[in-house]
């Protein structure tokens, strides 16, 4: 096994194409064979993005060009994915959050949905040789939050609150 850039990214970039991926299955309407073909696609196409921008070294250095972002606009490297599955823009749109942030960084993968939601790590590893410098702040559960986040499709958040 090499000990190159790609051999190194490999689980961070899986974690996030697996993210992806559940995000789509959950919104339903697409098979289990499009959805293997689409993690592959974008896997693929994360690795190609990242390969000179990947610092084991310098976590963060980077980070602003490997993060995906759906934000009104669709993330290049998820449309180009889903164009290989046959899914337009549109149909992303509608299946996917309107504002999504994935960040793929060395040694931490995490996500926001929302532009003012929690940040949730979905990987993390220690970073060798690094002393515990970077404590994590301590972070709700996540997954309640996006079973919230996904449940209704209006994409409008409009909590009734009953005062008495």
């Amino acid at each position: 096994a090499g000990s190159g850039a790609g051999a190194d990214m490999r689980t961070e970039i899986s974690t996030a194409a697996a993210f992806v991926t559940r995000l789509l299955r959950a919104a339903g309407g697409v098979s289990e064979e499009q959805l293997r073909c689409f993690r592959e696609c974008l896997q693929e196409a994360m690795r190609e993005h990242y390969k000179h921008h990947w610092f084991p070294l310098v976590p963060s250095k980077g980070s602003g060009y490997r993060c995906i972002r759906i934000n009104h606009k669709m993330d290049p490297l998820i449309g180009k994915a889903a164009g290989m599955i046959g899914l337009s823009h549109e149909r992303l749109f509608q299946l996917l959050p309107s504002e999504l942030t994935l960040w793929v960084d060395p040694f931490e993968v995490s996500y926001r949905i929302g532009e003012d939601g929690s940040i949730c790590v979905l990987y993390e590893s220690p970073q060798p040789g690094a002393k515990a410098a970077k404590q994590l702040e301590s972070r709700t559960s996540c997954k309640e939050e996006w079973r919230i986040g996904r449940s209704s499709p209006s994409k409008s958040y409009n909590m009734m609150t009953v005062s008495s």
